[in-house]
């Protein structure tokens, strides 16, 4: 597990690279929590592009984007991982460009930006890689098939509503020996959050509803990229624990990251004796044994999954046959042996 501190602290059409869009993103309606192609719709799309417009305008955004920065910069780092040049880049659910900024264009040539929030868009970092911005979304990616040779993507799937569908259109716009390298939110992030909401919720009103939104399992991640179409899968863990004030300064934050919940099924507010008494919970004795630090200041943890998958492409390695190895596994205990008479 890393840590981190609060810090006190021009859109365009993609030419030739897009193909005719499957949905008009601005001209969709509210979707309501019913089933699409297949799978439930947890999400109010809708309000998260809000959400994340609102705060790119805000007069600093940059003063929360501490974690989204800190997490592209490891996905940036499991790009340079890969020793080839990238020709064209996409990066989905772009923001204001938090892996772009870590890119060179050594690694990537050119890239095109994605987000549902115009104004991340225009608001977006610079970069020397030369970028292309689209507003899209990342449900129903505009591009055609065979497009791009790497696919990013850092904080932003969590919030689909049809994860398995997202996967299927980043692997369909993939390159033959194309790759994708992605990071998501995990269940466990901010359980201190949640739990000290839950306890409170139980103690004023009786019972408690969701205010933070759910997540996928780290177990299914596999299995929905192999359903893709992904090969040659890895999927790891990590943990980010940012120290805050208090409550209050966490939400404060989340709302600054354009990360604050858009359930269906969320509570429209909370009580002022609710959201106190939260507080409280969060930094009393009666959790700072399991959650609080020395210093007085709260932990919130963040759970990142990151998952990096290949198109397929008949250049890549395959297993051998089954019943084609020349050596037993039985014959590796007698490797010391071997090894031991040829020192002497």
């Amino acid at each position: 597990m890393r840590g981190l501190s609060r810090p006190v602290l021009r859109a365009g059409w993609c030419g030739r690279l897009c193909a005719p869009p499957r949905r008009a993103l601005a001209a969709s309606p509210p979707s309501p929590p019913a089933a699409t192609s297949g799978a439930l719709s947890p999400f109010d799309r809708r309000l998260k592009r809000k959400q994340k417009n609102w705060a790119a305008l805000q007069a600093e955004p940059a003063k929360c984007d501490y974690l989204r920065e800190e997490v592209g910069g490891r996905i940036a780092d499991r790009v340079f991982d890969i020793t080839r040049t990238f020709p064209l880049a996409l990066d989905v659910g772009s923001g204001r460009g938090y892996i772009a900024q870590h890119l060179t264009k050594e690694t990537v040539e050119k890239l095109v930006q994605v987000d549902v929030a115009e104004n991340a868009l225009k608001n977006a970092v610079e970069t020397e890689i030369p970028t292309v911005k689209v507003v899209a979304d990342e449900e129903f990616l505009p591009f055609k098939e065979n497009t791009f040779d790497l696919v990013v993507s850092s904080l932003s799937l969590h919030w689909v509503n049809d994860l398995p569908k997202a996967f299927k259109e980043i692997h369909h716009v993939l390159k033959p020996d194309g790759v994708f390298i992605g990071a998501m939110f995990g269940g466990d992030t901010l359980y201190e959050l949640r739990c000290s909401l839950q306890l409170a919720e139980l103690e004023r009103e009786g019972g408690f509803a969701p205010h933070v939104s759910p997540f996928t399992a780290v177990a299914d991640l596999g299995h929905l990229l192999s359903r893709a179409g992904f090969n040659t899968l890895t999927v790891d863990t990590d943990e980010i624990q940012v120290n805050y004030p208090g409550l209050f300064e966490v939400m404060e934050d989340l709302q600054g990251m354009g990360e604050s919940n858009c359930s269906w099924n969320r509570k429209p507010l909370l009580h002022r004796e609710t959201m106190l008494a939260a507080a409280a919970i969060y930094r009393g004795q009666c959790l700072r044994e399991m959650y609080g630090n020395s210093d007085g200041s709260v932990p919130a943890t963040f759970q990142i999954y990151y998952m990096i998958g290949w198109k397929y492409h008949e250049s890549q390695a395959k297993p051998a046959q089954r019943g084609s190895a020349t050596v037993s596994f039985g014959d590796l205990a007698k490797i010391e042996g071997l090894i031991s008479r040829g020192k002497k």
